[in-house]
């Protein structure tokens, strides 16, 4: 259990970083 908690912690975290990213730089999208 506690590793599905941290895999999905780290997932979060990604889409959260990829999103801002893609706010920031729109031209590579």
């Amino acid at each position: 259990m506690l590793f599905d908690l941290i895999a999905g912690g780290l997932v979060s975290a990604f889409i959260t970083v990829y999103l801002l990213y893609a706010l920031i730089r729109p031209e590579r999208f």
